[in-house]
């Protein structure tokens, strides 16, 4: 059912106000909508659309684009299937980053350039991954709202990021990592050891047990990581992703290193906790081979700080990250003549694009071999040069 009717109202005084027309017609729930215009073409117009969009299975409910992002990107935050860090990653930059601009807003109000704009302001205080991170999840967002019926088009089309600085990663010297780990404490080196030597991240390091050691394989399984976010204690929990769970050969350097450890420090087990498989964190025990002098499962904060004492003990530059000796455990590889899916795969790295990505550069310039392979496949099956034989020049060639 869909009619226009015409519509005058009387006045206080009794006299007759303006015409008015009020289109009406029924969404798919059997509701009643309305909208009044001042001239009955327009009120014409509004409702053939309306009623093409209801033929076409087309129709949005008006009510949904006028959510306020703060209430929708809350449901939607909420819903969202994420790694713990992720998702205190995701909440703070809503609350920070997103809300304070678009959260009164109603969806169906935003336009692409606002959104541009707001690009804009955040790239003059964050760096371009950030911002490139927080628009991310605010397409997000609105493609869920688009999927939701919510509203027809996102405001996120042809808005233009902030470029990132091209720059090569240059891989530690063997003699600044021998300094970094000597400065760590005497309970930390072993740690610094496997870091440097099989390239495992800080998380799957701290929450390596005893049980994922091979010493007569000489090998480490990695299957888990331990997990920190603010107001939880640390939990172990599976790896960043499915190519992150691997087996790593232990080179003798580190079997030595691990051997001195665990006979100074052996891992008996200590209270701790661990996702559990509904994904509630739950308290266990576990036999970590690196833990706290109070024999506590180790914070990352924690050992950030003492890693940055340990630079300021070695005079090493006090931004160098921990991560810094895993990419000097990937120039080792490279160094040595592995090829990119060696070092993917020992890495964890989910593509070796990642990893070409990060350490391509790294490999040994090959335009020498290059012209080797040509000069000697092609050059020598090239029939020499025709002898050129003079003749005289004619009268009109002069």
């Amino acid at each position: 059912m869909a009619f226009i009717q015409k519509r005058r109202r009387r006045g206080e005084d009794g006299t007759l106000g303006p015409i008015h027309w009020r289109a009406r017609y029924r969404d798919p729930d059997g509701h009643e909508r309305a909208r009044t215009f001042d001239r009955k073409v327009d009120a014409q117009q509004w409702l053939d659309g309306v009623l093409g969009d209801l033929a076409r299975g087309e129709y949005l409910d008006p009510a949904g684009a006028r959510t306020s992002f703060a209430t929708y990107s809350e449901q939607w935050r909420v819903a969202q299937v994420h790694r713990a860090t992720t998702e205190q990653t995701v909440e703070s930059d809503l609350r920070l980053h997103l809300t304070p601009t678009f959260g009164e807003r109603q969806l169906g109000s935003i336009r692409p350039t606002e959104v541009q704009a707001w690009v804009k302001g955040l790239s003059s205080r964050l760096a371009p991954s950030t911002v490139e991170r927080c628009y991310r999840y605010l397409a997000a967002i609105f493609a869920a709202a688009v999927a939701d019926d919510l509203i027809r088009k996102s405001p996120c089309r042809g808005v233009a990021l902030p470029s990132r600085p091209v720059s090569r990663l240059v891989p530690w010297p063997t003699t600044d990592v021998h300094k970094a780990i000597d400065a760590l404490p005497a309970h930390y080196r072993a740690l610094g050891v496997l870091a440097a030597t099989t390239g495992l991240r800080q998380g799957e390091l701290l929450g390596l047990t005893l049980g994922r050691l091979d010493m007569l394989r000489r090998t480490v399984e990695v299957v888990e990581q331990m997990v920190t976010v603010a107001r939880r204690p640390p939990f172990l929990a599976p790896p960043k992703t499915a190519a992150s769970v691997r087996s790593v050969p232990l080179p003798d350097v580190a079997l030595e290193a691990l051997a001195a450890h665990l006979a100074s420090r052996p891992a008996p087990p200590v209270a701790c906790h661990r996702l559990g498989s509904t994904g509630e964190v739950v308290e266990a025990e576990e036999r970590l081979v690196f833990t706290t002098v109070n024999r506590e499962p180790i914070r990352r904060q924690t050992f950030n700080n003492a890693w940055v004492d340990a630079l300021e003990r070695a005079k090493l530059p006090a931004k160098s990250h921990f991560h810094a000796l895993r990419h000097y455990y990937a120039s080792m590889l490279i160094a040595g003549g592995e090829d990119v899916k060696v070092v993917q795969s020992r890495l964890g790295h989910a593509s070796a694009r990642e990893t070409l990505d990060t350490y391509g550069h790294l490999w040994p310039d090959t335009e020498g071999r290059t012209r080797d392979v040509v000069d000697r496949l092609f050059g020598t099956t090239l029939p020499a040069p025709a002898t050129a034989h003079p003749r005289p020049i004619g009268a009109g060639e002069a």
